[in-house]
């Protein structure tokens, strides 16, 4: 469903400073690629078809989202589809409730441990990963999409994310993984709206990231956008009972399902201690970006 629609959401956390805060229920868009993953892979998925590939190759961790939606897209147009999932001690153990949607997807894990996860970016490194197993020629000719979906033609994706929400928020926030969707979503506000992007991973790196992106994808810097990295509770896929009480209390009190927990609400969560601390200026809108699945 397409433009995601917007839903407004009465908090008195927010109220009491002036601030209206909306979600843009991107996780509504398709039942099979969770949230904001339609975004992304759609250019990639067309790409990959327009060049005649007849197999996917990604890479994420346990939890990865980008996982389940690329094995689930390939599922949908009967492509092959192989994930390197990072964390070699997951090998041989039962699957987590990602990974066994990706496996009932049909794709095919492989799992590295997180030393070598580091050199996925090296032009040779699957090449070697999967020499001897049966997907090796496989993989070769596959279309490779990077962690998390985001390269180039992601950015330009979601570049109509931000053209939905033109002239209909003031700030629009999205929880990072790898950063595309900040990128994209930067690019196509329009004046005087910005982006604020809340990483979910630890250490400082996404600003370049980020960069990095919107250089590959426009040639430069686009939008206004900015992170705080307060808000990780740990790192991907990590939480605290204090996360845990924010989201069953939120989806409670405005009668939400539950929020997804390694994104949604670490973000919703960022938000309302901005709020709290005045960090949004009085009679502005804020909207919150529901990249999770449902």
């Amino acid at each position: 469903m397409l433009p995601s629609p917007l839903q407004e959401i009465r908090d008195e956390r927010f109220a009491r400073h002036g601030v209206r805060l909306q979600l843009k229920r991107d996780d509504l868009i398709h039942p099979a690629l969770p949230g904001n993953k339609w975004r992304k892979l759609a250019p990639n998925l067309r790409a990959a078809l327009e060049g005649g590939h007849t197999a996917l190759l990604t890479f994420g961790g346990a939890y990865s989202n980008h996982l389940r939606a690329t094995a689930a897209a390939g599922r949908l147009l009967g492509l092959t589809t192989i994930g390197v999932v990072r964390g070699d001690e997951l090998a041989g153990k039962p699957l987590n409730s990602s990974l066994a949607r990706c496996a009932a997807d049909g794709m095919r894990l492989h799992f590295v441990s997180r030393a070598d996860y580091r050199h996925r970016h090296e032009r040779d490194f699957t090449e070697r990963l999967l020499r001897g197993t049966g997907d090796h020629a496989t993989a070769r000719e596959a279309f490779r999409i990077p962690e998390g979906g985001s390269n180039a033609l992601a950015v330009r994706g979601c570049t109509a994310l931000g053209g939905e929400l033109r002239g209909r928020t003031d700030v629009a926030a999205v929880a990072c993984g790898t950063g595309g969707t900040l990128a994209g979503l930067a690019a196509g506000l329009g004046s005087g709206q910005s982006a604020l992007g809340i990483p979910v991973l630890r250490g400082g790196f996404l600003t370049e990231d980020v960069r990095d992106l919107q250089r590959s994808a426009f040639g430069g810097r686009r939008g206004q956008w900015r992170l705080d990295e307060r808000f990780h509770f740990g790192g991907y896929a990590r939480g605290t009972p204090e996360l845990e009480d924010f989201a069953r209390d939120f989806a409670a009190r405005h009668a939400l399902p539950p929020l997804e927990r390694v994104y949604v609400a670490k973000l919703l969560s960022g938000l309302t201690t901005l709020a709290e601390e005045g960090a949004f200026a009085p009679g502005s809108t804020v909207t919150a970006v529901v990249t999770g699945p449902r």
